[in-house]
C-alpha cells in the first residue's frame, strides 16, 4: 500500500507531466496559428463562380458572386457575422451566374476596391450593380492585360486577359487573372472560350499555374490543349452546378484535363473546395 508521501510524490509528478504536455502543444498551436497560408475557396453556388481569397495578414477578395444569394452565407461562414469589408472585388464578366450575387455582396458589405470587365450589357442586374456601385462611391478599376495588383507581400494578382480592344462580348472580355504566392500560381479564367485560350497561348505572360480554376464551367468550347499545355496544372477546379442544364462540364473536357493533370474536383461533386499554400505546397482535402 502507498504511503501519504508516495502518493504526492506521484501526484505532483503528473501535475509536471500536465503542464509540460500543455506547454508542447501550445507551442504546436502556436506554430501552426503563425503557419503563414493564401486561403482560396472555391465556392459551390450552383450554376456559377465565385472564389474568395484570404492572404496571410488578411486581406479578403471575392472572385464573382455567383447566380444568387448563396454567397452571402458562404461569406458568413468563412469572415464571420461581424466581418463586412472586403479589400477587392473581382467582376470577370457580366453574365448573371457571376454578376448577380455580388449585387448581394455591395448591398451588405463595404468594398474597397472593384475591378471589372470592361464588357457592359442592358440587363437588369448589370443596371443595379452600377447604380449600389455609384451609391457607395466604390472606386472601379476596368481589367486590361498588364495590369498587376499588388495584394499583400509576396502575394500578387496579374491580369493576363483581356486586352485593349477585344471586344464588348460578355465571356470573350472576361478578365483572367493569375494569383501567386511565392511559387504557388492559381489561374483563374472566367468564362473564357477557345479563341480568347489561343489568343493567351500566343503572348509572353507566364501561365504556368499549380491550381487552374477551369474556364466557362468545364463548357466544350473551352480548356484546349494549347492552354492547359501553357497552364501545366497539377489541380483542376470546375465550378458547376449539380444536374445543370448545359451538360457541364463537358465528358470530352473531363477527358482532357486528365492528360494534363491526375486530380479533378468539383463543386457539383464535393461541394465547397478549399486550397491552402504555404507559398511552396498546397493543401487540400478530397
Amino acid at each position: 500500500m502507498l504511503s501519504k508521501i508516495d502518493l504526492k510524490i506521484k501526484l505532483a509528478v503528473l501535475v509536471v507531466l500536465a503542464v509540460m504536455a500543455g506547454f508542447v502543444w501550445q507551442q504546436v498551436w502556436s506554430q501552426q496559428a503563425n503557419q503563414q497560408y493564401l486561403k482560396v475557396d472555391f465556392f459551390d453556388v450552383g450554376q456559377g463562380d465565385s472564389i474568395f481569397i484570404e492572404t496571410p495578414d488578411k486581406k479578403q477578395i471575392l472572385i464573382d458572386g455567383g447566380p444568387g444569394e448563396a454567397v452571402l452565407e458562404k461569406l458568413g461562414n468563412e469572415m464571420g457575422f461581424f466581418d463586412r469589408s472586403l479589400d477587392l472585388v473581382i467582376l470577370t464578366h457580366p453574365d448573371s451566374d457571376h454578376l448577380n450575387g455580388l449585387i448581394e455582396v455591395l448591398r451588405h458589405y463595404q468594398v474597397a476596391q472593384i475591378l471589372a470587365s470592361p464588357a457592359q450589357t442592358d440587363g437588369a442586374g448589370f443596371k443595379e450593380w452600377q447604380k449600389i456601385i455609384s451609391e457607395k462611391n466604390i472606386p472601379v478599376t476596368i481589367g486590361q492585360a498588364g495590369q498587376q495588383i499588388e495584394i499583400s507581400p509576396r502575394i500578387n494578382f496579374d491580369v493576363v486577359y483581356p486586352f485593349s480592344g477585344t471586344g464588348s462580348g460578355t465571356n470573350t472580355s472576361s478578365i483572367v487573372g493569375r494569383l501567386c504566392y511565392q511559387q504557388i500560381c492559381f489561374l483563374m479564367t472566367g468564362d473564357i472560350e477557345e479563341s480568347q485560350e489561343k489568343t493567351l497561348g500566343q503572348t509572353n505572360f507566364n501561365l504556368n499555374s499549380q491550381v487552374l480554376k477551369v474556364a466557362h464551367h468545364g463548357s466544350k468550347t473551352s480548356s484546349t490543349d494549347g492552354l492547359l499545355s501553357r497552364v501545366q496544372p497539377q489541380l483542376a477546379i470546375i465550378s458547376v452546378g449539380k444536374n445543370n442544364s448545359f451538360g457541364h462540364p463537358a465528358p470530352e473536357i473531363v477527358e482532357r484535363l486528365k492528360k494534363y493533370t491526375n486530380k479533378i474536383l468539383r463543386t457539383d461533386e464535393t461541394g465547397n473546395i478549399e486550397i491552402k499554400t504555404d507559398g511552396t505546397q498546397l493543401f487540400f482535402e478530397n
